[in-house]
């Protein structure tokens, strides 16, 4: 049996693979970047060894240190969770160069299934169905067009060597393709070190279905039925539930039957995704299937499939890891009501979904249950790094059927407490709780169908989440005047009073705040046994009262006030700072987020159209447009390709074109 097993990944995937491995006795060794040094995956491990600095390339994907720290902690496995080295093949044939068991399958099959072009190949001598498309090795721009011509638009454009929607592009007519071709290369190129693309027909109505498999080196393979993951931004998954809603029984053999095929094709051990697209025009999840590529590693998703066969997937992973058959046989695998899981993001869904990374400010999760359950790398005090990926937590709940599992998920979503970076929970609940979500109806254009409902515009700051900041303000300054006095042993003091008595001031005083560009101005009447608001649009409330559901937290001069999943997020403004603050920063086009420049594509003088693409950044593992506002010219260009920017960082500056 495995004794001692190295995690070689971060975050929320790496706790969860810890726990399994503990509770079946197993030695934990968590590796780490400088960025992760205290983190929530090394606090849970048995020991940890430190692999290198930031930058992924220099830590997590650098085999070398990973190889080299299952050495020299004398491990006897790695797992490599997913992401970052789990789908390389290169690791595998290194790990087994150096002795070491991986938790995975072959290099020979990582190879099979890593090149999205060269798998479609393994899969039609298989007889797994395909979408009509282009695979091969020729990428000849011209030729491309013409095959994106043959084939019919709209096209979708996929980098062959990745997954996770990075180096993809819908291509809706010819004129279009060219620099759709070139950006879905550079991402790719950036992304996987490999710019080669595919072609494919696009699917107007098309339903994101995978099924799990299983495989072990006895030649058994079984699968542990589907998933749907249909509800997308950005190409990436943000929900996805098991089974696929209204699939009937007959399709969900049909479809494991050719999840098992595909496995059996390349000789698969271990945990797999199969993932097909299903053309949802008429059948919904019952239309045609085509293969679109296998996942060899364990998927974000898999606890929905947990829930709804009741196994245990990394202690699986584990178990023919260290040479055993599977524990169940096809027969014995039971389908058990329902499981839904939405994934929380750091992300800004009001800013077409950017990553938000920053500080933690507080992460409160409530009473778990048998049905409910929360996979985080996060707690309380810490960030989320611009290295990484912005996923903070997956949010999972099981019901005895679809509707009590899009309830209780609800719920969860609701009692969940994330303040500090923008997050996608409010939007979550909106999303699962939709009308048509709820109805079943949802393919992977569900987003941008109902954008409207699912983003709506923010109408002002609710009273009740303006009162709990300013309550919240109010005892945190009480505190500090309280210690402050303490401090000079002078405790009775009317200095150290936490009424908000102030001299001259006759109790009352005016609290400024900033809610994005808008300023928000509230009077204070401090009472004998209350505090009064007279809030921004003439109401006087009393705080408490008003309050409401509403709960605060404060970092600095920033409030975060939280219900119901929802966080309105208050930049308290002092006079001092706000004058620091805002100079200099006219006529700007600001990062909107931390990031690298990739592109620059002008220069001082230039003259630019409103909307052209001005520089291209890159994120969290993905490409942002910097676009002009309006007509103009470039007046300054204030970084080059390759420099790294923070959050509002100035880029360019324009200015308007003389007549």
């Amino acid at each position: 049996m495995i004794a001692r097993l190295l995690i070689a990944n971060r975050g929320e995937i790496a706790v969860r693979v810890a726990r399994t491995a503990q509770r079946m006795g197993i030695h934990v060794i968590a590796v780490y970047s400088d960025t992760d040094a205290a983190s929530m995956h090394v606090a849970v491990a048995d020991e940890a060894v430190r692999i290198g600095p930031d930058a992924a390339a220099e830590s997590y994907l650098d085999i070398g240190a990973v190889i080299d720290a299952a050495r020299s902690s004398k491990a006897d496995a790695i797992h490599p969770g997913y992401g970052f080295l789990s789908e390389n093949a290169d690791f595998a044939d290194a790990c087994a160069a150096a002795g070491i068991r991986l938790v995975g399958p072959s290099a020979a099959a990582m190879r099979a299934m890593g090149d999205k072009a060269a798998s479609k190949d393994v899969m039609s001598k298989a007889d797994v169905p395909l979408v009509p498309g282009y695979h091969g090795a020729d990428q000849d721009p011209a030729m491309l067009a013409t095959q994106a011509a043959e084939i019919g638009f709209p096209v979708l454009i996929k980098a062959s060597a990745g997954g996770g929607g990075r180096g993809m592009r819908i291509v809706e007519s010819a004129g279009a393709f060219d620099e759709a071709l070139a950006a879905a290369q550079r991402e790719a190129r950036g992304a996987f070190g490999n710019d080669r693309v595919l072609l494919e027909k696009y699917l107007t109505t098309p339903r994101h279905i995978e099924v799990q498999i299983f495989g072990d080196d006895h030649g058994n393979v079984v699968h542990l039925f589907e998933r749907d993951c249909s509800l997308q931004r950005r190409y990436q998954k943000v929900v996805e539930e098991a089974p696929a809603p209204g699939m009937t029984d007959t399709r969900r053999a049909e479809i494991g039957a050719a999840a098992v095929a595909a496995a059996r094709a390349i000789d698969y051990s271990g945990a797999g995704t199969v993932e097909f697209i299903v053309d949802a025009t008429t059948d919904g999840a019952n239309g045609s299937f085509y293969f679109m590529e296998m996942n060899t590693r364990l998927q974000v998703e898999h606890p929905v499939t947990e829930f709804v066969t009741g196994l245990d997937l990394v202690e699986w992973q584990l178990r023919v890891a260290d040479g055993e058959s599977l524990p169940l046989a096809q027969s014995d695998i039971k389908l058990d009501g329902h499981a839904i899981e939405a994934r929380l993001y750091a992300e800004d869904p009001e800013r077409d979904f950017l990553p938000a990374p920053g500080h933690v400010v507080a992460f409160e999760v409530p009473e778990m249950g048998a049905s409910v359950r929360i996979d985080t790398g996060v707690r309380t005090g810490d960030d989320i790094a611009v290295s990484y990926d912005p996923m903070i937590a997956k949010v999972i709940a099981h019901g005895a059927d679809r509707e009590s599992a899009i309830a209780a998920l609800d719920r969860l979503l609701a009692e969940l407490v994330c303040a500090g970076p923008v997050t996608n929970q409010a939007f979550l609940r909106r999303a699962i709780t939709h009308r048509e979500f709820v109805g079943g109806d949802v393919d992977t254009g569900f987003i941008d169908r109902h954008r409207d409902i699912l983003i709506p515009p923010r109408d002002g700051v609710p009273d009740g989440a303006l009162a709990a900041v300013v309550a919240r303000l109010l005892t945190q300054r009480g505190r500090q005047a309280v210690a402050q006095a303490s401090a000079r042993g002078d405790a009775n003091s009317p200095w150290a009073a936490s009424d908000g008595w102030r001299a001259n001031l006759r109790n009352m005083e005016t609290l400024e705040f900033r809610d994005g560009e808008t300023a928000l101005s509230v009077s204070v009447v401090h009472g004998a046994d209350q505090v009064s608001l007279t809030l921004p649009d003439g109401q006087t409330v009393d705080v408490e009262t008003a309050e409401g559901g509403w709960s605060a937290y404060a970092s600095g001069n920033m409030f975060f006030a939280v219900a119901d999943g929802t966080q309105i997020r208050l930049e308290r403004i002092v006079a001092v700072e706000e004058a620091s603050d805002r100079a200099g920063a006219a006529g700007g086009l600001n990062a909107p987020m931390p990031g690298k420049v990739v592109r620059v594509m002008v220069s001082p003088g230039d003259q630019v159209a409103r909307g052209q693409t001005l520089m291209v950044l890159e994120a969290m593992k993905m490409e942002h447009a910097i676009s002009a506002s309006g007509d103009g010219q470039v007046a300054a260009v204030f970084f080059a390709e390759g420099d790294q920017v923070a959050e509002g960082a100035e880029l360019l500056q324009l200015e308007p074109v003389e007549d």
